[in-house]
Parts: structure tokens; C-alpha cells; sequence
């Protein structure tokens, strides 16, 4: 089965949650954005992605606002159920952008990445310009989207298309290439299911959007809230 969750921002905590851990061998569970753990470089970080490798089931993150780039950037990359990925530890990997998946015959679009909204706080210090996804990264998604004819099953993203924010109570304060992409991927794509993080709340807007946090959710229910 496929599982999707909200941000962890480096808390081994939540792999301790009920949901979590009935996830037998051969599910996926399936992080939307600051994943959080690839952060120091430390021994006991190392440790920590070895745990979450080692897991019985497979555990996938796209990119957030709060991950430390230039040591995510070093991991090998490798083909992953049907698209590019990287490989962190074991059963653990990090979804690239605009690549699609096929998971359990659902496909999957992947697209991490956006603006932070403590920019202000973190730009001299531990602030990466990766985070932004760049044209070339979108234009690659659409190329990738153009061999199924934009019919996809789900997508997992990050940023929540900007026209939602109204519906979740949050202002996008910077706009960027990926929100006007994002819009245009909900007028031209086919898809199930829309699944992000970034908002810290877990609250489903009709008819196809998820924001996931805390909460985990099997992605083929009908009514995940």
C-alpha cells in the first residue's frame, strides 16, 4: 500500500506512530517535503537515516524548505520504480523533481521544493538557493508528463498550489515559476489525488487536494478525511 504523511523536520518520533508502524514490507510511505533528517552530516544523523533505511517498508521524500542541499546533493543517484531518485540508506530515497514513479501501478509525479517563510531568518546562515525548483526542472516535468499524455494517479509536492490558499487559511508571500506551473498542471493534467505538506495542518479541499501533516493517509482511499 501506499502511505502519505506531512513534514517531519527531522523528528525520529513519528516513525513511532500507530499508522506508521502497521506499514508492513513492501508499502511505501511517502514524505511531502522537509523530510528534515539530512541536516548536520553527524555520526548520530548517519545513525538516524540508517534506522529509516533499514525499515521493513520503503520510505520516499520529495524536498522541502528545510533541507540541507549541498549534503543532499551528494547522494548517488539511481532508477527508482520507474523514475530517477536518490539513494539515501537502504530502503530510504529522495524523489526528484518532476519525475514520475510507478508505485503498486499507480503513477506518481513528484515535484519538491519551494519558498520558506522564515527566509528572512535563515538567509545568511543555513538557507540553500536548491530550494527554489528551477525552469529547467520544471520544463523536465513536462517533458516526463508528456510521455503518459498527463494522465497520472497522484501528485506530491512541497507548495500547495497558490489558488488553494485561501481555502487553508495561509498567504504565499513570494511567487515563483513553480506556482504558475502549479496551476497550469491542475488545468492540464488528469490526476486522482493532489498530496502536499508546507502548511502544518491536515485538512482535504474538494475534490482532489490533501494537505498532510501529522496525519497519515492510505493514498487509494476514497475519503482519506
Amino acid at each position: 500500500m501506499i502511505y502519505v504523511t506531512g513534514d517531519m523536520h527531522g523528528e525520529f518520533s513519528r516513525f513511532k506512530d500507530k499508522r506508521i508502524k502497521k506499514l508492513r514490507e513492501g508499502d511505501t510511505l511517502i514524505i511531502c517535503g522537509d523530510f528534515g533528517f539530512i541536516w548536520d552530516g553527524s555520526k548520530k544523523e548517519q545513525s538516524i537515516l540508517d534506522k529509516i533505511g533499514n525499515m521493513k517498508f520503503n520510505v520516499a521524500f520529495v524536498d522541502g524548505c528545510h533541507e540541507n542541499f549541498e549534503l543532499l546533493s551528494e547522494y548517488e543517484v539511481i532508477d527508482w520504480n520507474g523514475g530517477k531518485a536518490q539513494l539515501i540508506s537502504g530502503n530510504l530515497v529522495h524523489l526528484l523533481r518532476g519525475q514520475i514513479y510507478t508505485i503498486e501501478g499507480k503513477k506518481i509525479l513528484a515535484f519538491g521544493g519551494g519558498h520558506s517563510q522564515d527566509y528572512d531568518l535563515r538567509r545568511t546562515q543555513n538557507w540553500w538557493i536548491q530550494e527554489h525548483p528551477t525552469h529547467e526542472e520544471i520544463i523536465n516535468s513536462i517533458n516526463n508528463l508528456d510521455k503518459y499524455e498527463n494522465y497520472i494517479d497522484y501528485i506530491v509536492t512541497h507548495e500547495p498550489p497558490a489558488s488553494l490558499k485561501d481555502c487553508l487559511g495561509v498567504d504565499v508571500l513570494q511567487r515563483l515559476e513553480i506556482h504558475a506551473f502549479f496551476e497550469d498542471l491542475i488545468k492540464a493534467c488528469h490526476f486522482e489525488k493532489w498530496f502536499f505538506g508546507k502548511c502544518h495542518t491536515d485538512k482535504y479541499i474538494p475534490m482532489k487536494f490533501y494537505a498532510v501533516f501529522e496525519d497519515v493517509l492510505q493514498a487509494n482511499e476514497k475519503n482519506n478525511f
